[in-house]
């Protein structure tokens, strides 16, 4: 059973993911599924925009199968992981260049591989209910699916600060630092939506949804904390911060990451400022088959979310401990 679902309206084709009980986080089948859907509709000219949605109310998308990764990680089947990442990046690439407007409705949880089918469109549409996310780091990999890429030209720090500690961002904030383009409140997305579906145009249908958002992010702290790519230096500024407990929460979120991802991620999105996405999906592909095989992915996947005791034992355990050689083998 496929859990993609197609429905052509008019001049609009909609894909829509439906795999609720795993929050539509994407297997091979659905990346295998979107990449032939998306590939006939780029060439069919009766299709002139593509919409994406959720049919169900709790996610757009949690992210990749990663589960299933570990299996086969841990079952030492590298052919499966490297297929599975090199096809889901085939993907992001495609929607990156895709020749047609390409529209995401988010209105839930959007994570990793959720921000892979969404960030990389033209327009993403997010409600109050939407939650961004890459939080990769704490289970002992890195962002990835473009996003040392688009990371890399947020404001300053934010992409690191993402990065790193896994922070979620509400709708409107989304917005405000670029990951979404537009905020619609969640009661007004179905009459977006269906103006989208009836044809109405997007400049129509977004017509009342054009103005800045506002935001209580810490904009000057993060550009303050996180504008390094050092790591050492990221946590000595945070560790200095005595009475904010803004930094104490950052820390305690950079505590429960694998210390080796949070140098491969810094390194990884310091690189992507530099490259096209194409570079940087290379070197993700790359650098996955390395990370899926160090101990600290198996660890961080069990504890996150196979057993969920939430309790990873990663090694090494402090960011003192971390070998820069090792970093540099990871990233090569």
């Amino acid at each position: 059973m496929s859990h993609i679902r197609t429905v052509v309206h008019g001049g609009v084709g909609e894909i829509i993911l439906d795999r609720p009980k795993a929050l539509n986080a994407l297997d091979q089948s659905m990346i295998d599924d979107l990449h032939d859907v998306l590939t006939r509709w780029a060439d069919d000219d009766a299709i002139e925009t593509v919409l994406v949605t959720s049919a169900g109310d709790r996610a757009f998308c949690a992210g990749g199968d990663i589960r299933a990764i570990r299996d086969s990680a841990v079952a030492g089947d590298t052919e499966a992981v490297t297929g599975y990442f090199s096809s889901e990046y085939r993907v992001n690439q495609l929607i990156a260049e895709y020749p047609k407007p390409y529209v995401a409705l988010i209105d839930g949880a959007a994570m990793g591989g959720g921000l892979g089918i969404s960030v990389h469109g033209e327009i993403r549409i997010v409600t109050e209910k939407a939650l961004i996310a890459m939080p990769e780091t704490a289970i002992g990999f890195f962002p990835d699916i473009g996003a040392t890429y688009f990371l890399s030209r947020l404001p300053k720090g934010v992409g690191m600060w993402l990065g790193l500690t896994g922070a979620r961002l509400r709708g409107s904030d989304a917005v405000a630092v670029g990951l979404a383009t537009h905020f619609v409140p969640s009661e007004d997305l179905p009459a977006v939506a269906d103006a989208i579906r009836n044809g109405d145009g997007l400049a129509v249908a977004l017509a009342d949804h054009r103005d800045p958002v506002d935001t209580e992010l810490p904009l000057g702290k993060i550009a303050d904390y996180f504008g390094d790519a050092n790591v050492d230096a990221v946590i000595g500024g945070l560790r200095g911060a005595v009475g904010d407990e803004w930094a104490q929460e950052m820390l305690r979120l950079l505590g429960s990451a694998s210390p080796t991802s949070l140098f491969v991620t810094a390194r990884l999105i310091e690189l992507g400022a530099t490259s096209s996405l194409a570079e940087c999906l290379d070197r993700e592909l790359a650098t996955a088959q390395r990370v899926t095989v160090h101990p600290d992915f198996a660890e961080g996947v069990r504890a996150m979310l196979v057993d969920k005791d939430r309790n990873p034992t990663f090694a090494p355990r402090t960011i003192e401990e971390v070998d820069p050689v090792a970093i540099g083998q990871i990233i090569q």
